[in-house]
């Protein structure tokens, strides 16, 4: 027995000594093993859950002091979600980047602390970018480039961008994905939704599985790069004739499904007003032209960028033509709108820019929002109630206002977590993309401009008469259509004109006072 167990404890020893050497020598990172990132977000999971079961066993619900302890327990849950996110990287720094988009779902302390991720994300080592060429490439970097900055000029969740020259003497951007991403994205998705599902069943009003299946369907495109280049190329086409955006060029011969080589694009994120000021850019023309290429997007062609967070978007004097330009980088994440809901979402946006209460229950519900109309039209525009009453596009937005939407956010969670299982699934990414735009406007101060407005209304009165032409019998009603789409045009040029003299008046009586 002796005898047996010494042989068991000595092949014990071999294994355990064989496998540590395995490790050492091959440089495994024991937080990229699957059993170790699993652990860590169930350990995660279980402590924030807890949190929430046992903080508040002592405390009256709707006291002062209990509300205070409420959001301390957000606080520090939010931060605990904000490391996981961190160690676990790739898609779970992808998905904490999301929830820190969903200003009218999450509290505050969650939306502000999940935030940073845009700027935390990993890098990969050199000797790992080196690996990716090399295997997808077959070739050295310096067979391929001229030269080849170490350090990136940028990192995100799921990739870092390098700059580099060819051997013709051109600077371009390769963007190389993270090695592991590939491999770990989907049993992180899988953790993912085991856990929200435990969640789920010890808070019923908890219920964030659109997230997971959101994930499910768009991380393998996101991680396709040769999808985002043709994705790239077809928005360039699309809004070639907007002169103020660039879309980077890409290099087909020197992309793969993990490497994409475009034309280098440098300039200023667009929220960065300081760099702005400093080279002379128009806050308020960038705004309106931001606008304008995302309502044509939405409402026009419904294919929609829906990732235009500021490190995606950025700004600058166009080299040639010194005028102000956007370049618009991360063209992996694309929504295609069916015909249906891009016309419902149009006549929607139209009712609630007029005020018009009965288009906006009318259209609510064809989008699937059911009883939950009135919530919808707020969780939208991100406005309260009364402003979406009066026509959003008549009542600016004001610091009270925000504060209420940001507290019922937390009072109506249960509702909220309800209407988004229950839109179709091209909404959820639609509000993501709003969400990330209105932050951007906050950001600049040009929120809720009347040009905004005035760019919408005018992108959904052409989709608008563009289908009615497609199901027009005849030549006569299609011209009929033509002059009131002319019609509803010229008056919102009037109105913009009406505007801009009514605004340049009041700058020349300041001027003369």
């Amino acid at each position: 027995m002796a005898n047996r167990l010494l042989k068991v404890s000595s092949l014990a020893t071999a294994v355990f000594a064989s496998s540590g050497f395995y490790l050492y020598s091959s440089h495994l990172d024991l937080s990229d093993l699957s059993v170790i990132r699993f652990g860590r977000a169930v350990a995660t999971t279980a402590v924030i859950s807890y949190d929430y079961l046992t903080a508040f066993r002592h405390v009256e619900n709707g006291t002062d002091e209990y509300w205070d302890l409420k959001s301390k327990v957000h606080r520090r849950s939010a931060e605990r979600l904000r490391d996981l996110c961190c160690a676990n990287r790739g898609t779970f720094i992808k998905v904490g980047q999301h929830l820190g988009a969903l200003d009218y779902l999450l509290p505050e302390e969650y939306t502000s602390t999940l935030k940073v991720l845009h700027s935390r994300a990993p890098e990969s080592s050199m000797e790992e970018i080196q690996q990716v060429i090399r295997e997808d490439l077959g070739k050295e970097l310096s067979d391929l480039f001229l030269s080849f900055e170490e350090k990136p000029q940028g990192a995100a969740s799921l990739a870092q961008v390098h700059k580099a020259v060819l051997h013709d003497g051109k600077t371009v951007a390769v963007k190389i994905q993270h090695p592991k991403v590939q491999k770990q994205s989907a049993n992180d998705i899988l953790v993912m939704e085991v856990l929200l599902k435990a969640v789920h069943w010890l808070f019923p009003d908890f219920a964030l599985m659109w997230l997971v299946e959101e994930a499910k369907k768009n991380m393998p495109l996101e991680l396709d790069f040769l999808n985002e280049g043709r994705n790239a190329e077809k928005v360039a086409d699309m809004l070639a004739h907007f002169r103020f955006l660039k879309i980077p060029m890409i290099h087909w011969n020197l992309s793969t499904k993990r490497i994409l080589t475009m034309e280098f694009a440098d300039g200023g994120q667009v929220n960065d007003r300081d760099y702005m000021q400093a080279h002379g850019i128009n806050v308020n023309e960038i705004s309106e032209n931001l606008g304008k290429m995302y309502s044509e997007m939405i409402f026009v062609h419904g294919f929609v960028h829906c990732d235009p967070h500021p490190g995606n978007v950025l700004v600058r004097k166009c080299p040639q033509t010194k005028k102000n330009e956007i370049v618009l980088l991360d063209h992996g994440l694309y929504q295609v709108l069916q015909p249906d809901f891009r016309l419902n979402y149009c006549q929607l946006w139209q009712a609630l820019i007029k005020g018009d209460m009965s288009g906006v229950e009318r259209y609510s519900r064809r989008l699937g929002a059911g009883d939950l109309y009135p919530l919808f039209a707020c969780v939208l525009t991100a406005r309260s109630w009364k402003a979406v009453n009066a026509g959003i596009s008549s009542v600016p937005v004001t610091r009270s206002e925000d504060i209420e939407i940001r507290t019922n956010a937390g009072l109506y969670l249960p509702q909220i977590s309800d209407l988004l299982n229950r839109v179709p699934r091209q909404m959820l990414l639609l509000l993501k993309t709003n969400d990330l735009l209105r932050g951007i406007e906050t950001t600049l101060q040009t929120r809720a401009s009347s040009s905004s407005f005035i760019n919408m209304s005018r992108c959904c009165i052409r989709a608008i008469a563009r289908h009615k032409r497609t199901k027009a019998q005849s030549r006569r009603r299609r011209v009929q259509i033509t002059l009131a789409e002319s019609l509803s045009l010229w008056k919102l040029y009037m109105y913009e004109l009406f505007l801009w003299l009514k605004g340049s008046m009041t700058i020349l009586m300041s001027l003369l006072h």
